[in-house]
């Protein structure tokens, strides 16, 4: 019985999952933050107290003298130059302040109010005064900036104070001391059970409190060199002229030069052990002691799962390779495992920390529904963790076996892919263009982001689409609408449609390929019409050696079945004896031809060349056929030179060529014409030529005369086989010669063309 291994695997997975969430616990929190501190001992507790110390010393125990700070006020020349004239020149001022009086006090006329017309003007000529002292006197303008600086800093000193002072959401005793004057600051009582305690004195440090805090402010102008810290004094070398930008913060200096104090406490500083308990700080004691037990809870279960996996639950490999899942995962491509791996991987550790963080929140607040989120987490996780070490496991043992591994190669997506882009470039021009229009999308892509986040790549890209986008586009879409002509037309070729020719439009690739499909189409179309005509002669061919066998071969059986008859006579017996060696040699001569093409068409016919005579091989051809010449009452003029004409043939074959074109002439010339037989050397050729006026009407398709059993005699009337041309024109092609039929009317031409010597 086979053994089922999820079961181990999945209590693997499950515990290393908690060994992994421990780690992480203990590397974000362990180290610096919780383990092993009290809550007053946190950063987030230690960092309120310092606020408090800091916000304490400004507003309590060393508060800034606002006179003293409003005395320090400076006023610049520029800045009452920009008072002066912020509402114009003189007369524009003037002029403004009196349109503003004009309708008023002229309706206040009209309605005879005397007293609010006598006001008016009061407040018209006060106003249109202080604008005339503005521009006489530098100290007035002076003195209306002053004093609207020293109100604002006032109203910005009292709002620092009081923020300050509500910062701290909660209760601080103190009993603080100023060890130069005495000065005794008191608040609550510190002799209560503290959950913090701070006390300052001589050995343990005392509480410096500085006038003010220098980084409080957003200031709108600096010193030229920063304020520093010497001792138990805070200077600054340098005046600070204050910002009067209406909407600006002000901040106070003490006199050039002069020493700020910074003064010393000593006393005790304590949170009341109650207020641990209660309030804000109290959801904050509890929500930190929470976390505390979360990681002291995980910290356990993280040491007992590593115990258990170094012990009781080492990992098997078998767990994986006997795995029902390992058959199909390994059809998988090489590429996409490897990817499938490492995204797992990453999901892993992403998700390890989520995980982590909703187990804290679990403990910040106990709820089912956080409950169940945190057990389903848990279980993805396990189930991601299974997934990844099953990926891991076998494809280390797919590395193991070299030769798979470089098949899985060959076969991945990746070299499949790389594969198909050098195949995009067999044709350099095409596969650019395509790289090209697919860099500028991916271009347009990013420059369509980045003109979100940008105004200024609007203008680019609006560039960029106007000449280089839409001209690119316009290009793509035009050569594509020429693609699916191409392919509407090619398949209308592969129905059998090749009447009509692809347009070829430019020099593209695409014209060069709808180029080569009309020429496919022509040689198509060639074919199909060859492959007709052999069709038909085919047919014919076997019609005509059907008849050509069965004549000569029913005659033989038709007077075989006369001799049966007893009662002949001794002249007619003779005479049927000479009609069947007549057809039996019919027969034989026919069969023979016929197997004498045969060879020459399948090759094995063999040539025996030697020097030959083609003058004398003619005069012997036409020696051999003299009493079927003169019988047949034509008129042949034969024209050849006395000397030699040497050629390197096969004599007995090239005696056929010469005799089979002689015989034609005989049976198919005109009776009472002439035959025109020439032979002569032309160059370095043998030339040979054979005209005279048929008998037949040919037609114009000369070149199935060459065809096996083809005879210008379509009713077959005459003697022969219809292979004389065909032979001839075989034995021609053996010998490297040139064979050529010319038909005019009724006027018949073979020319055959040899090497000669």
């Amino acid at each position: 019985m086979k053994r089922n291994t999820s079961i181990p695997y999945l209590i693997w997975a499950s515990l290393v999952v908690i060994v992994l969430m421990a780690l992480q616990s203990f590397v974000e929190n362990g180290n610096y933050r919780y383990v092993g501190k009290s809550y007053v001992e946190s950063d987030d507790f230690q960092q309120e107290m310092e606020n408090f110390y800091t916000n304490f010393s400004t507003a309590i125990l060393n508060p800034v003298d606002l006179e003293a700070a409003k005395k320090n006020i400076i006023v610049t020349s520029s800045e009452i130059e920009e008072h002066r004239t912020y509402y114009g020149t003189l007369s524009e001022q003037v002029d403004n302040i009196e349109e503003q009086y004009a309708e008023r006090i002229a309706d206040a006329e009209a309605a005879k109010k005397e007293n609010l017309k006598k006001t008016l003007v009061e407040e018209r000529d006060a106003k249109i005064t202080d604008i005339r002292k503005n521009f006489e006197s530098d100290a007035h303008v002076e003195a209306k900036i002053r004093a609207d600086k020293e109100r604002q800093l006032e109203q910005e000193w009292k709002d620092h104070i009081r923020s300050a002072k509500e910062q701290l959401y909660f209760p601080v005793a103190y009993e603080l001391t100023d060890i130069q004057s005495g000065e005794t600051f008191k608040t609550g009582d510190i002799s209560v059970a503290a959950g913090y305690k701070k006390t300052f004195n001589k050995k343990e440090g005392y509480l410096r409190a500085t006038p003010y805090p220098i980084n409080d402010f957003d200031y709108d102008s600096y010193p030229s060199e920063s304020v520093y810290e010497w001792g138990d004094s805070v200077f600054s070398n340098q005046e600070v002229t204050v910002a009067t930008t209406p909407n600006h913060s002000l901040f106070m200096a003490l006199e050039s030069g002069q020493p700020q104090a910074v003064k010393r406490f000593e006393g005790t500083v304590i949170v009341p052990k109650s207020a641990m308990k209660e309030g804000q700080l109290g959801r904050n004691v509890d929500q930190y002691n929470r976390r505390l037990l979360g990681i002291y809870t995980l910290g356990g279960l993280g040491l007992l799962a590593l115990l258990a996996l170094a012990s009781i639950m080492r990992f098997k490999k078998e767990w994986v390779t006997k795995s029902s899942f390992a058959s199909r995962y390994d059809r998988l491509k090489l590429d996409l495992k490897v990817a499938l791996l490492i995204l797992s991987a990453m999901i892993v550790w992403g998700f390890t920390f989520t995980i982590l963080h909703r187990y804290t929140w679990f403990f910040f607040q106990y709820s089912i529904e956080n409950g169940l989120f945190l057990l389903l987490s848990f279980v993805a996780l396990v189930f991601l963790l299974w997934a990844t070490v099953f990926q891991l496991v076998l494809l280390v043992e797919r590395l193991k076996n070299v030769e798979t591994l470089e098949q899985e190669i060959r076969d991945s997506y990746s070299v499949k892919f790389l594969k198909a882009l050098q195949g995009m470039f067999l044709n350099r021009k095409m596969g650019a263009q395509t790289f090209i229009l697919l860099i500028g999308f991916f271009l347009a892509g990013i420059g369509f982001v980045g003109m979100f986040l940008d105004p200024f790549f609007v203008v680019i890209y609006t560039f960029c689409v106007l000449f280089l986008g839409l001209p690119a586009l316009y290009i793509f879409v035009k050569r594509a609408a020429y693609l699916n002509r191409i392919l509407v037309a090619t398949e209308a070729m592969a129905n059998g449609r090749l009447n009509e020719d692809i347009k070829v439009v430019g020099k593209s690739p695409l014209a060069e390929h709808a180029k080569n499909l009309n020429n496919l189409r022509e040689g198509v179309r060639v074919s199909m019409t060859e492959q007709a005509k052999s069709e038909r002669l085919k047919t014919e061919l076997i019609t005509n050696v059907s008849h050509d066998l069965r004549t000569p071969l029913t005659s033989i059986i038709t007077y075989t079945d006369l001799l049966k008859n007893e009662e002949l006579s001794s002249e007619e017996r003779s005479k049927y004896v000479d009609i069947l060696d007549k057809k039996s040699q019919r027969l034989k001569t026919l069969i023979e031809d016929l197997f004498e093409v045969s060879k020459m068409a399948s090759g094995n016919l063999e040539l025996h060349k030697q020097r030959v005579d083609l003058t004398q091989l003619l005069q012997q051809a036409l020696a051999e056929h003299e009493e079927e010449i003169s019988k047949s009452g034509l008129d042949f003029r034969v024209n050849s030179s006395d000397s030699p004409l040497i050629a390197y043939v096969d004599g007995q074959r090239w005696w056929r060529v010469l005799d089979n074109l002689i015989v034609n002439s005989i049976k198919y010339t005109l009776q009472g014409t002439r035959v025109y037989i020439t032979l002569r050397k032309v160059g370095d050729t043998a030339e040979f030529v054979v005209k005279n006026i048929t008998k037949y009407e040919l037609g114009d398709n000369t070149d199935e005369l060459f065809e096996r059993f083809k005879r210008a005699d379509t009713s077959r009337h005459t003697d022969g086989s219809g292979l004389g041309l065909a032979i001839a024109q075989s034995i021609v092609d053996m010998h490297n010669g040139n064979m050529k039929i010319e038909v005019d009317g009724d006027l018949f031409k073979v020319t055959v063309v040899v090497a000669a010597i």
